[in-house]
């Protein structure tokens, strides 16, 4: 299908099966597909706004990542740089970004050359990739150090106990996230992706009422990832700090081979994570149970405004932006209803004739009245592999 001039889903993409993903933002949620990200929130007037960014899959540049265990390693990666770049696009596309900037921000804009936002999301990813190795690799590893040196405990017993606090850990951060009423409302939007992507497996219409139907768990969920990581880090961390290093190896040298162990752990991962998600066997079944109960604590029962968002990130991603769709002048589409968002949707005569002009405190205007958009003219991103799991 074609739509802004430019065809979304190529001839061999359309001839098979593959999966849509996304993540929960602002207000809204970012779903991909193999050649397109589409990111929808919901404006304080009620409106959906939707930025649609078609990109060439990094696999398709370079083969080589897209092979099994590479391709888990650069998707840990990418996932975590365009996650929060998709999280800067729905603070933008908020407004949250138009408040005039302090003067500290200006005087810390022009001595870095950077936009006071681009500096805040590079504080915010140091803080958050700080907090991440902190809380759940530092503080195991001194733990494991205090039971195996001073408590006398054994390797095995005390690395088994490490991986069973930084198990702990997460479980209480994400219990602790689910306290706040924001985060609380990103689950919200969370469990609203996942029944939409369920829908959309299923072959049904995407409406809010069919969604609705569906579970907020999903099998490719990133918490299940999250899980799978911790528990595969758990086992090689038993094999290496107890076979492979040296008994007398420093503190500090152990935690760096943690750290370095880090891009195993996602290879492994993903494949495991892939291959369990696809599989319908009894035991696939049993291995996947805790990491969709995980979920529980990462996803909340969404309601019929948050499902449109999804529906319309779902549509727009897969089919682009219908003919006639309003825009904003930064080439979002903006919807009042899926309705609107879904092939083939024709606005009414009333709807054309108040296209043009400034309608609920922003600038709309027809696609009609727009240059066609194409591949070129996209912001293009990076993605490692064929399929892409949930946030």
């Amino acid at each position: 299908m074609t739509a802004g001039g430019y065809s979304l889903m190529s001839k061999d993409t359309d001839q098979k099966k593959f999966d849509v993903g996304g993540q929960a933002v602002l207000e809204g949620v970012m779903m991909r597909s193999p050649n397109a990200t589409a990111v929808t929130v919901r404006r304080p007037d009620g409106s959906m706004v939707t930025k649609l960014t078609p990109f060439v899959p990094l696999k398709d540049k370079y083969p080589l990542v897209g092979k099994p265990f590479i391709r888990g390693i650069v998707n840990m990666a990418t996932m975590l740089y365009y996650g929060m770049n998709t999280l800067e696009d729905s603070t933008k596309m908020l407004g949250l970004l138009d408040e005039e900037p302090s003067r500290f921000e200006k005087w810390l804009s022009e001595k870095t050359g950077k936009s006071v936002d681009k500096i805040v999301m590079g504080v915010a990813i140091v803080l958050a990739v700080a907090l991440a190795v902190g809380l759940f690799m530092l503080l195991p590893h001194l733990f494991v150090g205090f039971l195996k040196n001073t408590a006398g405990v054994a390797k095995i017993w005390a690395e088994l106990a490490g991986g069973g606090l930084r198990i702990l850990l997460l479980v209480g951060y994400m219990v602790f996230c689910g306290m706040v009423p924001d985060v609380r409302k990103t689950f919200q939007y969370h469990g609203a992706e996942h029944k939409s992507v369920h829908c959309h497996e299923s072959g049904k219409h995407l409406t809010p009422e069919n969604a609705k139907a569906f579970s907020r768990l999903h099998p490719r969920c990133g918490t299940a990832f999250l899980l799978i990581v911790f528990l595969v880090s758990i086992i090689l961390s038993v094999c290496v700090q107890n076979y492979l290093i040296p008994e007398n190896t420093h503190s500090v040298l152990r935690f760096l081979a943690r750290l370095a162990m880090l891009p195993v752990v996602a290879g492994i991962s993903y494949e495991l994570l892939m291959g369990l998600a696809h599989s319908k066997s009894r035991l696939a079944c049993v291995l996947r149970w805790p990491g969709m109960q995980m979920q529980r604590l990462t996803t909340r029962e969404p309601d019929e405004k948050m499902l449109e968002c999804a529906i319309v990130s779902v549509n727009i991603v897969l089919n682009g932006f219908p003919e006639g769709c309003k825009k904003t002048s930064e080439g979002w589409g903006v919807f009042r209803s899926f309705v609107e968002s879904e092939p083939g949707y024709r606005p009414s005569a009333a709807e054309i004739s108040g296209e043009n002009g400034s309608a609920d405190g922003f600038d709309v205007s027809s696609e009609a009245d727009q240059e066609p958009v194409t591949a070129e003219d996209g912001a293009y991103a990076s993605e490692a592999g064929h399929a892409e799991h949930n946030g």
